[in-house]
């Protein structure tokens, strides 16, 4: 008996040493190399990744379109990915960034780079799934050519928020208001995808102008990513969990600072072109709940 202090010693911190462990295994800070992280899945003789696996490149024409995906399965973290978009006349083409738990009742979260007719702004649709419903854009024009040189567009994904940002300026955020009964990506893991493909039954000026062929093909490129997140390990309490390894669920992710407020209201104020927590004409004015509740 008098062994037992030191024997529920040992087995005590041996469980917390390996609890953390386990929490530190969930996390990743990605290789940067496309190769490794990813792969294709959608017409690889329409990707093109450099020799040192940093760079990759999308190809849309008559044929094909082309994706590639992540390796892993992620729940919550942040999101970083630097991509230069089709340029020139790129009318009817779409680029989509986003993440994917790819069930029926999936949790998805959406950049959509909206293609152009020459001179015209790039125009970016963001959208939401959480428990399978979606109905929420929101679009805004950049407010720089995205096809002149390479641009950054995260995901801040925490049991608080989700942020998605442009060059680091939140250009939306979507707060966890599952206790007052709305729905929120929290339980299912998703994927990281990017594919190029034609929608121009919809994408430019509602489907008004088409892809013109003879202009392509229509290349997007990618480099300098960073996934920052906890790996799916099948438990999600260690993903929840608020430590130095998981930092994005630390109080200082919880909200937009100061700062990042005062970026938000500009780029809601200059850039936005719709929102659909102000189209009351689609939701025959019964707006979803999330639209009456604070943002941030």
């Amino acid at each position: 008996m008098k062994n037992c202090p030191t024997a529920l010693l040992i087995f005590f911190i041996g469980f917390v040493s390996s609890s953390l462990f386990q929490v530190s295994v969930a996390s990743i800070v990605s290789t940067g190399d496309f190769n490794k992280d990813f792969f294709l899945i959608w017409s690889p003789t329409h990707v093109n990744t450099s020799a040192d696996g940093h760079a990759r490149s999308l190809k849309l024409d008559q044929e094909s379109g082309s994706g590639f995906a992540s390796n892993q399965m992620f729940l919550f973290g942040q999101i970083d990915m630097q991509i230069k978009l089709v340029p020139g006349d790129s009318a009817g083409t779409v680029l989509a960034y986003y993440l994917t738990s790819d069930q029926p009742n999936r949790d998805e979260i959406d950049f959509e780079f909206l293609g152009n007719v020459s001179g015209q702004p790039y125009i970016l649709q963001t959208n939401i799934f959480a428990d399978g419903t979606d109905n929420r854009e929101e679009r805004i024009y950049l407010w720089f050519d995205p096809t002149k040189d390479f641009h950054t567009y995260s995901v801040l994904w925490n049991m608080h928020q989700i942020v998605l940002m442009v060059d680091m300026i939140p250009i939306r955020v979507y707060r966890n208001h599952a206790d007052k009964g709305v729905a929120f990506p929290r339980w299912q893991p998703m994927s990281l995808k990017a594919t190029l493909w034609n929608g121009d039954s919809w994408a430019t000026r509602g489907g008004q102008d088409k892809i013109d062929w003879t202009k392509g093909p229509f290349i997007a490129s990618f480099r300098n990513y960073k996934i920052d997140a906890c790996v799916w390990k099948g438990n999600p309490r260690f993903c929840r969990a608020a430590s130095p390894t998981n930092w994005w669920n630390q109080y200082s992710s919880s909200t937009l600072t100061s700062t990042q407020r005062r970026w938000f209201k500009w780029v809601r104020k200059y850039h936005m072109i719709y929102d659909y927590c102000q189209d009351n004409e689609r939701f025959q004015n019964n707006l979803p709940r999330e639209c009456s509740l604070l943002k941030y």
